[in-house]
């Protein structure tokens, strides 16, 4: 009992430390301060849970039903599109959608320029090398002072959720959290494009992954059908990433969670979307307490990977949990930032 006093009284002057260093500039960690990182260490001691800060934007929990969107054919940008009339057919064969409703849905869509913009691959220059220094400025943008105060004020804010989700799903904790950093900022910027008007952009406007992008169109109506969602509602990435985790809709309808046990699964609400990460991370294969990733001196096999710094490459060994990382996002930069911010904000929440 006097360990569990002691555990609640410096979370609490952790928590009165991290807002006062709250105006402190953002200043980048030094890489050698994060190259010799720890195994993850099991889960604090059961804590009570706390009530979440609220988080921007969630989608409209009220379903309007395929009477609200209503037409007898596709109006507006999309009413001379074959591409969205053939769609239109499909979902109404194979998912017994109204043809109706679907025809008053896309009358409602936009275009986007600026994701078209974003989608088109950039001119090819033949083949290139990462540039001197990639991983330095990649890192930089992650491996912040701000990113690790915020990472720990989030682990504080919503231990009792993150405690259970790495109990739950034996995923170490710090690593649920720093996924969430890396991609939203801890709920900070969870995108403001209407999920909607990009796969539809992107399905019809675009060629490069059209066909992906089809598809998450496809999984996203079925989605706000069975999670009763107002499909002209959630805002995400212009990519149609979504929630605090950025959940594609394939991933999401395959791997979201309702953590909280309100009868949704809702990943912009902080419970549900550390419970669908550590979700994701256990069916990707996530080995409990088991390492990630040390540097060495070579690049001598397989598992070693080599990342450029301004001051030559870093080379780092790689265990089956960096792999876990990366099929979150198939980046080895991605993958290692979210590793190092997950050990800097595991040892700021532990006092460090």
């Amino acid at each position: 009992m006097a360990n569990l006093t002691c555990k609640l009284l410096s979370q609490s002057i952790l928590t009165l430390l991290l807002a006062g260093c709250a105006s402190e500039p953002t200043t980048v960690l030094p890489s050698a301060t994060l190259a010799t990182t720890q195994p993850s260490i099991a889960p604090v001691a059961p804590i009570q849970p706390v009530t979440p800060k609220p988080y921007p934007n969630p989608p409209s929990r009220y379903y309007p039903g395929e009477n609200y969107y209503s037409a007898d054919r596709v109006t507006g940008t999309y009413e001379y599109s074959m591409a969205v009339n053939d769609f239109i057919q499909k979902m109404v064969r194979k998912h017994g959608f109204s043809e109706s409703y679907l025809d008053g849905l896309f009358s409602t869509a936009q275009r986007l320029d600026y994701v078209i913009k974003l989608e088109a691959p950039a001119p090819s220059k033949g083949p290139t090398k990462a540039s001197k220094g990639s991983w330095t400025r990649y890192r930089n943008k992650f491996l912040t002072t701000a990113h690790i105060n915020n990472g720990a004020e989030f682990w504080q804010d919503h231990a009792y959720a993150i405690q259970r989700a790495s109990a739950t799903y034996g995923v170490d904790p710090e690593y649920i959290v720093a996924i969430i950093g890396v991609e939203t900022y801890f709920g900070k910027n969870i995108g403001k494009t209407k999920i909607f008007d990009a796969l539809t952009t992107l399905s019809f406007d675009t060629h490069r992954r059209s066909q992906f992008f089809s598809s998450e169109l496809e999984n996203y109506l079925l989605m706000a059908r069975e999670e009763g969602f107002d499909p002209r509602k959630p805002v995400g990435s212009w990519a149609g990433a979504m929630g605090l985790g950025q959940f594609m809709p394939s991933s999401f309808r395959k791997l979201a969670i309702d953590f909280n046990q309100d009868g949704r699964r809702d990943i912009w609400n902080p419970d549900d979307a550390i419970g669908s990460v550590a979700h994701y991370f256990s069916k990707s294969g996530w080995r409990y307490n088991e390492p990630v990733a040390y540097p060495t001196h070579t690049a001598n096999d397989a598992s070693t990977i080599e990342l450029s710094t301004y001051n030559g490459n870093e080379y780092w060994h790689v265990h089956p949990n960096f792999k876990v990382i990366k099929r979150y996002n198939n980046s080895k930069q991605y993958a290692m930032a979210v590793h190092q911010l997950a050990q800097a904000i595991k040892r700021r929440y532990q006092g460090g």
